[in-house]
């Protein structure tokens, strides 16, 4: 039985690849899932990702017709002098999508990245906001 276990986490462990897109990517390379939890409080949605060697100005989020994306881009490093005789760890760029309800306040949602965790709030929109619109 512990046995199975230990297979089981370091399954889980691996990156998980993106299947398949929508689109055609511009761009070589490996896309990944980024492992992501979701919180909901009753004035947000919380989303946080793990992206690894991801910049602050490699990151792309949009939100159209209530499908949130989240690209994330990875430079790949190379050291001078040195050539790879082995590697555990995969780099790659980040992909998720989620589809969202009529609730979220667009203007409102904050995003931070730090240390390779990306934070997203979405705040709900106030009951009164959604009548108006």
């Amino acid at each position: 039985m512990a046995e199975e276990t230990t297979t089981l986490q370091a399954q889980e462990a691996q990156k998980q690849e993106v299947q398949q897109s929508d689109a055609e990517r511009t761009r070589a390379g490996l896309v990944f899932v980024p492992r992501t939890d979701v919180y909901e409080t009753d004035d947000a949605i919380h989303v946080v990702c793990d992206v690894p060697g991801v910049a602050e100005d490699s990151i792309d989020i949009t939100l159209e017709n209530n499908v949130l994306t989240i690209n994330g881009y990875v430079k790949a490093q190379r050291s001078d002098g040195y050539q790879l005789s082995y590697a555990e760890y995969r780099v790659g760029d980040y992909q998720r999508r989620f589809t969202l309800s009529d609730e979220i306040d667009k203007d409102g949602i904050e995003a931070s990245l730090k240390d390779g965790v990306l934070r997203l709030r979405l705040p709900r929109q106030s009951p009164q906001a959604g009548r108006s619109k």
